[in-house]
């Protein structure tokens, strides 16, 4: 017998899978119209009790250990943060009731564990959207390998991002965040504007800074192994115990900056401007700079840590 379209508001009960729950018919018609669940309520369908569950109780034959995330999706378009497991078993619920809201949800929500190699989540023109508003953040955001370059991003918020392979040149990135675990390897920012930007414990391996301005920048703790930073103004930047191995400084302007217990081994400091640069606890001896510098390192011995007042000529 046909079901007589029921009120939005009209009590339901359901047992899933010998779980019972509560809701009402406009519960589980309103956020996902084109579900099952919508479908079975929408009075176009007969609906029989079930033997064993009572008169005006329905039955489906699921797992009901999830349901009530399903309700709780359907009543407020959100779900508690999940382990992986468990997404994976919600997600086959939300198929099976055919949520394609909340499918496309567990979705992103898995994503989010890939690994950094996966696709960016965005795109340029997404991006461009974005910065046109107010306190712009894309914290956690996957955005490798897109073209960013010449965009205005000043301040944005880039933490705990991965930024591998994307293109920032020329971008504007005045006071930008890129500390908390950023993952930026391989990643251009020829000259570009990174004044006060925030680098710290950032992963900039191998990416290439050639002729941008990090002028106070803050990359203490920052990974700049192999990277080119060939004619960037480092002035007063901040780049205490940063590991600078094999990266090529060669005309850097390093002029006030703070490079306390930074690692240097393999460092190319040819024309490097280090005048009153602090260097306590750092080992320049197996850099590669000027004549000048490496006789005077020879001269002075290897307790030699500390040369404030260098300039790398060649």
């Amino acid at each position: 017998m046909q079901s007589p379209e029921p009120s939005s508001s009209s009590p339901v009960l359901l047992n899933i899978g010998g779980k019972k729950y509560a809701t009402t018919v406009e519960t589980l018609m309103q956020r996902e119209p084109d579900s099952m669940l919508a479908a079975m309520f929408s009075g176009r369908h007969t609906l029989h009790d079930h033997p064993t569950t009572g008169k005006g109780v329905v039955f489906v034959d699921r797992d009901g250990k999830h349901f009530r995330h399903v309700l709780n999706w359907l009543r407020d378009g959100a779900i508690p943060v999940l382990s992986e497991s468990d997404y994976q078993q919600l997600l086959r619920e939300a198929e099976y009731y055919q949520l394609l809201g909340l499918v496309d949800y567990i979705n992103e929500r898995l994503g989010w564990k890939e690994t950094d190699n996966s696709e960016a989540e965005l795109t340029r023109k997404d991006v461009i959207k974005c910065i046109q508003t107010q306190r712009v953040r894309f914290r956690g955001v996957n955005l490798s390998g897109l073209d960013l370059s010449k965009l205005d991003l000043s301040e944005v918020d880039f933490s705990y991002a991965c930024i591998k392979n994307t293109d920032f040149s020329y971008a504007n990135l005045y006071k930008a965040k890129f500390g908390q675990q950023v993952e930026a390897s391989s990643s251009s920012f020829q000259n570009a504007i990174l004044r006060e930007c925030e680098f710290i414990g950032a992963n900039l391996e191998e990416s290439i800074l050639d002729g941008a301005n990090l002028r106070s920048a803050n990359l203490q703790d920052a990974c700049l192994t192999r990277c080119s930073l060939i004619l960037t103004d480092l002035h007063s930047a901040h780049l205490q115990t940063a590991n600078l191995t094999q990266a090529d400084l060669r005309g850097a302007n390093l002029e006030a900056a703070n490079l306390k217990g930074a690692k240097l081994s393999g460092t190319n400091l040819q024309g490097a401007n280090l005048q009153r640069a602090y260097l306590r606890e750092v080992d320049l001896r197996d850099t590669v700079c000027s004549f000048v510098v490496s006789r005077l390192l020879r001269i002075l011995g290897s307790s030699v840590y500390n040369l404030p007042h260098v300039l790398c000529n060649n």
